[in-house]
């Protein structure tokens, strides 16, 4: 099980109601943080699932509305006595710009580990494939999903095939090996086809691009930006690289994604809800996100 929840929805500034934008992932007890804008520690607390078992935090980029509450945070960590190193992600600049700001934060408990997005780069954390794709803003901005991968169900057949003893079976379930008369057997041996897994995959600050929809491919909770949700803002959308709520909802039914989320909304968008239709005339299964919004995300069988 999968829990995800929106920390803030927010664009831009944060509101007496609303922070900025930002998301929580929770598996197996392990926390990733997408993005820190101003006021994030606050939603953090209203949510209610602690600061200490942050595994990473990963930004889509460095706007002051997705980072400048990072300090903060850092801090909010430390205070609740993490010692384990923590993980920083995101396009390149990063180290750079979080090492001014720790000049303010010198009493951290715990190290940090930098590590910056490049093509090659294969990220895991908290048992989560972290993958991305470079967003259309005005700064070098990220698309993220997340994938937790499930391996197959242990096929006993195979098993009595390969004459393994029973009191083998659990060792090898276990993703292990073992030799026995002379032969080493290996868990690929034994295991059925892996199985579907669980997949979010989050997009803020950007225009619709070719790539978001590979990214966003059939996940199981897409949560993407809709700056603004009246279609008759799409010249403002196109020149501040951002989405219209229509946009958002195009690429959901492109991608065959489940249920979408929509985010980082526009400080002059009092009530996101009443351009809803915008989006749900195009993907039904949409939502406008609002903060605290939570979700389980379970496993098939």
């Amino acid at each position: 099980m999968l829990d995800v929840a929106l920390v803030g929805t927010g664009g831009m500034m944060p509101m007496p109601d609303r922070f900025l934008s930002s998301m929580m992932l929770r598996f197996n007890g392990q926390l990733i943080l997408v993005d820190c804008g101003e006021g994030t520690q606050v939603s953090l607390k209203k949510i209610g699932w602690g600061f200490k078992n942050i595994n990473a935090i990963v930004f889509t980029h460095y706007h002051a509305d997705h980072i400048s509450g990072l300090v903060g945070m850092l801090l909010a960590i430390a205070n609740a006595k993490r010692v384990e190193k923590l993980k920083l992600i995101g396009p390149k600049g990063l180290k750079f710009i979080v090492e001014g700001l720790l000049r303010i934060a010198q009493e951290l408990t715990y190290e940090i580990e930098y590590i910056e997005l490049c093509e090659d780069i294969v990220i895991n954390t908290a048992n989560i494939d972290i993958s991305f794709a470079y967003a259309v803003h005005s700064v070098k901005c990220a698309a993220y999903s997340f994938d937790i991968k499930r391996k197959g169900k242990f096929d006993p057949d195979k098993a009595r095939k390969l004459n393994i003893p029973k009191k083998m079976w659990s060792v090898l379930q276990k993703n292990n090996s073992i030799e026995y008369n002379g032969i080493l057997y290996t868990s690929d041996m034994v295991m059925g086809n892996e199985r579907k897994g669980i997949k979010v995959a989050y997009c803020t600050d950007s225009r619709p691009f070719d790539e978001l929809k590979k990214l966003a491919f059939e996940a199981d909770l897409f949560v993407c930006e809709g700056m603004y949700g009246d279609d008759a803002k799409k010249e403002k959308a196109i020149e501040n690289r951002h989405m219209l709520f229509s946009e958002a909802a195009k690429v959901a039914e492109s991608a065959n994604v489940k249920e979408l989320w929509l985010t980082h909304f526009s400080p002059s968008m009092s009530d996101p809800n009443e351009w809803i239709n915008n989006a749900k005339c195009i993907f039904g299964n949409t939502l406008a996100g609002y903060d605290g919004l939570t979700k389980s995300i379970y496993f098939e069988n």
